[in-house]
């Protein structure tokens, strides 16, 4: 029975390392139980789930997924936050809550696709701005080029346009005097 259980485990474990688009390792010593289940609680709400997990059930799951580089910043006793869905999101509310609460929480790195993270990446990570205002950046930036050519392409016309009015305004006085 033991075996079954540790066997679905890993089986559960594994299907959410392949579908998760983040995860994030933290050290969750000191937490009381009380303090976990807010810390879940928090992070369930913006679509993170969050989890204590044995590192040879991991080594497992990780084999089963091949996502073995995760298995470099584990060590100790570890919990893993999966993000799903915007790998920014989850790194903003995991970072939030410890900012907001003196938590002795501590990011010990992130997997982003095949790509180890180091804390320092993960907080930086937190710290970008909304997926929208960087899409409305990116558009920004891919505008102002076509708004210059058009600007620089106007210009001589402008000119002419301005040269050609004064013309026509300097002959039109003319015949009136």
């Amino acid at each position: 029975m033991l075996r079954e259980k540790k066997m679905l485990i890993v089986g559960n474990l594994a299907d959410d390392l392949s579908r998760s688009t983040i995860i994030i390792a933290t050290g969750y010593q000191g937490l009381l139980a009380k303090q976990m289940a807010e810390l879940r609680n928090d992070l369930a709400k913006a679509g993170i789930e969050y989890r204590v997990v044995k590192n040879t059930l991991l080594y497992r799951a990780a084999e089963q997924v091949d996502k073995q580089q995760l298995m470099k910043i584990i060590e100790g006793p570890v919990a893993l936050a999966f993000g799903y869905d915007d790998v920014v999101n989850a790194a903003k509310a995991l970072n939030g809550y410890i900012k907001s609460t003196t938590l002795p929480l501590q990011i010990k790195g992130g997997l982003l696709g095949d790509r180890i993270l180091a804390p320092e990446e993960v907080i930086s990570l937190a710290d970008l701005p909304p997926k929208e205002i960087l899409i409305s950046k990116l558009i920004r930036q891919l505008k102002a080029p076509v708004g210059n050519l058009h600007n620089i392409l106007g210009f001589p016309l402008q000119g002419l346009l301005n040269v050609l009015q004064s013309r026509a305004q300097m002959t039109s006085e003319s015949q009136r005097r």
